[in-house]
């Protein structure tokens, strides 16, 4: 049984999850294949996740998990949502199929706007199970679950159900907002999308562009071409360090980039800011990298 955590205390920050959530994107394309991950082009949209107060409680709550199911490409999916009083906000059992149970919490009774939110993680469970993608710690698998939800056109529902004010402190989901931002950034920059417009939360809005501007940091990162002067600069030291023939790594505890001897050189590894696949290139100035993972051709500067 999976679940869903649902509205609890003070909303944690930042991105203290990220290297598990990049290592999740990786994941879904290593699953996926990048072919699999581009059919996923189309999120859903506001309408199909709308469910007001004048629709009938059970065909409403049935017509959004229906739509869930499209967006995640699960089509021989069925899903039977019941409500509970519940500390979760849900859970499903992941069975075989194609028959799947979701329990709801009984406040999505009427707090309807945020079911969709809740029934996005829940489908995404379905999702993963199918595919058979997993991380053994429990924790890690739940972020894995709500990275899945983002990446693949779902998920911005759980960043738009963040809110935070004096009086409320709501969030779903295992990510901090801005780790929610973060992933529809990077899907985003994918496909071409732009999901801000579908933001009725003003704080969620805010956190996708805390989210958005790391991700556009990293598409700017040493060895690409498009890495501003200061970056340069401290890649042009950490290289010239690596000629005494040790291993030189970017500072921090995930280093963007890492020297290491190769022959008569130097060659330089580096995460495609795409799929997040460690690529090895010869340092040799301007070059073009394609990434065997995802594809993409990316222009550096070694």
């Amino acid at each position: 049984m999976a679940h869903n955590g649902g509205p609890r205390g003070p909303v944690e920050h930042g991105f203290p999850h990220l290297p598990v959530v990049r290592a999740a994107i990786t994941a879904l394309f290593r699953r996926l294949t990048a072919d699999g991950v581009r059919a996923y082009a189309a999120s859903v949209s506001p309408a199909d996740a709308a469910f007001g107060p004048a629709d009938d409680l059970h065909l409403g709550a049935h017509r959004v998990a229906a739509a869930m199911v499209r967006a995640l490409r699960l089509p021989d999916a069925r899903m039977a949502v019941a409500f509970r009083p519940m500390e979760q906000a849900a859970t499903v059992e992941l069975a075989a199929g194609p028959e799947y149970f979701v329990e709801v919490s009984d406040r999505f009774r009427t707090h309807r706007r945020d079911l969709g939110a809740a029934l996005a993680h829940e489908v995404a469970h379905v999702l993963l199970h199918r595919l058979g993608l997993e991380f053994p710690d429990t924790t890690d698998h739940e972020i894995l679950t709500d990275t899945t939800a983002a990446y693949l056109g779902a998920g911005w529902l759980l960043l738009d159900a963040y809110r935070e004010d004096a009086l409320t402190h709501q969030k779903f989901g295992y990510l901090t907002p801005e780790e929610f931002g973060y992933v529809l950034a990077r899907r985003a920059a994918l496909f071409g999308e732009d999901p801000s417009p579908w933001f009725t939360s003003p704080v969620a809005y805010e956190a996708y562009a805390r989210g958005s501007a790391l991700a556009r940091r990293e598409l700017r990162r040493p060895p690409l071409a498009a890495a501003g002067p200061l970056a340069r600069r401290r890649y042009a030291l950490a290289r010239r360090a690596a000629g005494t023939g040790r291993a030189v790594a970017a500072p921090g505890a995930e280093p963007a980039y890492r020297f290491a001897p190769e022959g008569a050189g130097l060659r330089v590894d580096f995460a495609c800011p795409v799929c997040g696949q460690r690529l090895r290139v010869p340092v040799r100035g301007r070059l073009r990298a394609r990434c065997g993972l995802c594809g993409t051709v990316l222009e550096c500067d070694t």
